[in-house]
């Protein structure tokens, strides 16, 4: 099974007062570059809340280490295995939708294995990454509607597509049954491993 969220919760409180500490930072220093509230920093590392997956890139990008590293368990090294059915949750749709992340690698180069299943009338927009960012997603069931950056794309079972993903973009299911997509995210200089700063603005989408 997924990992439950209260346990979930209480490995990423403690990983980030652990990594926030490990550098002398303060409440208010963590809260500052993260841009969140000191509020929101207690909460988080008393494991007393859920954050999103917004806010944890958000403080992954802050303290210079992948998103992965707040949520998997430690590897050898070596090899990260997951087992099926295991996975850290960070989305849950208002319909009982999932997205799970898999597996990843650390910075400063950040890869994202992540496994999707929205319900029909879920969807979830996703902030611009790193400059540079690309994402390839493959349908395996149901069909699944996505923006990016204004072009919009509808995806049956078994479509591919990359799309970049340093511009905003949103997933969905605009249809009568659940989809499910297998996602790959590739973020360079991901979670702040080169001090890069996540896009707020779409740059020109001519560009490669």
């Amino acid at each position: 099974m997924h990992v439950d969220k209260l346990t979930l919760a209480s490995t990423i409180g403690t990983r980030i007062r652990r990594e926030r500490l490990a550098r002398e930072w303060t409440l208010d220093r963590l809260a500052d570059a993260a841009s969140v509230s000191r509020r929101q920093v207690v909460n988080i590392e008393q494991g007393e809340t859920n954050p999103s997956i917004g806010t944890l890139l958000s403080m992954s990008d802050a303290l210079g280490i992948s998103l992965s590293q707040l949520v998997e368990p430690p590897s050898s090294g070596l090899v990260t295995i997951t087992r099926a059915g295991d996975g850290a949750e960070l989305w849950t749709g208002e319909y009982g939708g999932r997205g799970v992340l898999l597996v990843s690698t650390t910075f400063p180069d950040v890869v994202e294995l992540w496994d999707w299943r929205m319900n029909p009338g879920e969807r979830h927009e996703s902030k611009p990454h790193h400059r540079g960012a690309r994402e390839l997603l493959r349908v395996t069931s149901g069909v699944v509607t996505l923006d990016v950056g204004g072009d919009r794309n509808e995806l049956a079972a078994g479509d591919a597509i990359m799309f970049r993903g340093d511009v905003p973009h949103t997933y969905g299911n605009e249809g009568a049954e659940p989809a499910q997509f297998v996602l790959t995210v590739y973020d360079p200089a991901g979670s702040g491993g080169s001090g890069a700063k996540r896009t707020t603005s779409a740059p020109d989408l001519a560009q490669s």
